[in-house]
């Protein structure tokens, strides 16, 4: 039987390749963004639907109504500001037949919270950066300075600077800021997929090329430390489902630790096709995973030194009015 998924926030890479690859794997797919346009909804055969943001009123009502006509086998969310939202709408969606498969308050609250996510490292042993709020800015760590967004994505709003008092006024025009000891190295994401038993696999690429907070190139490797750093991360926050976690391998140590990490985001990751590419059935398992099945983690293996590039690609031109 053909599923039909609902994807949400197909405007951005995770959402936009995550409809791609459900097509790929035989799914129907309901595209949906609270922005008209966004390109995901362009894409062939998919039925397109715009709802309000996660932040409106509207929003509860909006997807309720969309769900109680289109009638979903399931919901995938690729926004992790609605994920909130969407764990109030667990039982309703399930009365209405739609599948979801959400990480815990605590782990969504743990990585939706920079400040909170590395308190949570902390707390754990695992390595993260030196992290404070703006009125401790005279305990941030001397060097490089990062002042982001403390509930931000995509890389949105993230600046560096090289003293406190840079970085103090950077943090009057970042909205709800904090600021970081800016780390040395090579900047990877680790896709993972933690089945409901907490059994997780662990797919990591380096991150060659950055833009817009987006992996563009992406290439796969093997690293011991890296990945036993990002399972600790995973069991400390108690995310499941699927997740990605960014990092950066340290050039040089120093007697530090080798890998620190920096964040973890509850949804597929936008270089995910990276982990695709390598041989790991990434989609397939999470789609195992959200409909009750076993998750075959000796699917996820994959190939290292497998490489990935990301381009701009023009779905459509028209004239005169749009959505």
């Amino acid at each position: 039987m053909t599923k039909r998924i609902l994807v949400t926030g197909v405007g951005g890479a995770p959402g936009f390749d995550l409809v791609r690859s459900l097509q790929r794997l035989g799914c129907k797919v309901l595209a949906v963004d609270s922005d008209p346009h966004a390109p995901g909804l362009l894409l062939p055969e998919v039925t397109a639907h715009v709802v309000p943001p996660a932040s409106d009123a509207a929003y509860r009502a909006g997807m309720l109504r969309l769900c109680a006509k289109a009638r979903p086998d399931a919901v995938l969310s690729t926004v992790e500001q609605e994920l909130p939202r969407l764990l109030g709408l667990r039982r309703p969606l399930a009365d209405l037949g739609v599948t979801t498969w959400l990480p815990p308050r605590e782990a969504v609250t743990a990585c939706g919270d920079k400040a909170g996510f590395a308190a949570v490292l902390a707390e754990h042993g695992v390595p993260t950066p030196r992290t404070v709020l703006p009125e401790d800015l005279d305990r941030a760590p001397d060097g490089l300075l990062v002042v982001k967004p403390r509930h931000g994505q995509g890389g949105k709003g993230v600046t560096m600077c090289r003293t406190r008092e840079q970085a103090r006024v950077l943090c009057e025009l970042t909205m709800a800021p904090i600021v970081q000891e800016h780390v040395h190295g090579r900047e990877f994401t680790a896709d993972c997929l933690i089945d409901r038993t907490g059994r997780a696999s662990v797919i990591l690429r380096y991150r060659l090329l950055v833009k817009g907070g987006l992996a563009v190139v992406s290439r796969t490797f093997n690293d011991p430390d890296a990945a036993a750093c990002v399972r600790a991360t995973l069991a400390a926050t108690g995310v499941t489902g699927a997740c990605c976690v960014q990092g950066f391998i340290r050039d040089d140590a120093d007697g530090r630790s080798r890998v620190v990490i920096t964040e973890a985001n509850v949804r597929v990751g936008g270089g995910f096709p990276a982990s695709v590419a390598a041989g790991a059935d990434y989609i397939g398992q999470y789609l195992r995973g959200l409909f009750r099945q076993d998750v075959d983690h000796g699917r996820l293996a994959y190939k290292p030194d497998v490489t990935l590039t990301k381009y701009v690609e023009t779905l459509t031109t028209s004239e005169g009015k749009t959505r």
